[in-house]
């Protein structure tokens, strides 16, 4: 079975990730959709855990129509050591053929480790940043518009923009 790995924070999920999803699954059967940096919450550049990632995930891509039984998603701590990072994705994921990445530093390593490794075509890249939707959510700016509608939901439904907010005003201003 052909599969394509493809690594997220997700924080949130939106339009451009789902987007790219897509295009992993029209060149392999299924898709690995690994939540980067599972154990970081409750900070601006992670507010949402990794539960709740795999929700917003398998709500936007049924929301899109995408089969889940396609689609395989594994949360992934960092190990805080670059060297070490390839082997502990593996050791935590099915096998996977191609890599789909923007990220330089994912393309070596996974280069270096032997894997073929495609880049994602951006989709309405200069708006679907997940720091900007981030930074929109903190000025109550129209950020739902760049999320899936369900994703949107379950963010107000966990309060998320006010979890965003109370965790930014107890960060230093060096995380915003």
């Amino acid at each position: 079975m052909r599969r394509g790995l493809f690594i997220g924070r997700f924080q949130p999920i939106h339009m451009g990730h789902v987007e790219a999803i897509k295009h992993i699954l029209s060149e392999n059967e299924e898709a690995i959709i690994v939540v980067g940096s599972a154990q970081y919450s409750h900070t601006f550049e992670n507010p949402f855990t990794a539960g709740e990632r795999i929700e917003m995930v398998r709500m936007a891509l049924e929301e899109a129509g995408i089969d889940l039984r396609k689609v395989l998603i594994i949360p992934v701590p960092d190990v805080g050591s670059h060297p070490m990072w390839v082997a502990h994705v593996k050791s935590l994921v099915p096998s996977f053929q191609t890599v789909y990445t923007n990220n330089p530093l994912v393309t070596q390593l996974f280069r270096e480790a032997g894997y073929e490794v495609k880049p994602i075509e951006m989709f309405r890249r200069e708006e679907l940043i997940a720091t900007r939707i981030r930074k929109m959510m903190l000025e109550d700016g129209d950020w739902r518009q760049l999320v899936p509608k369900s994703v949107a939901q379950f963010i107000d439904r966990i309060e998320g923009t006010k979890r965003l907010k109370t965790v930014v005003s107890t960060d230093s201003p060096a995380h915003v």
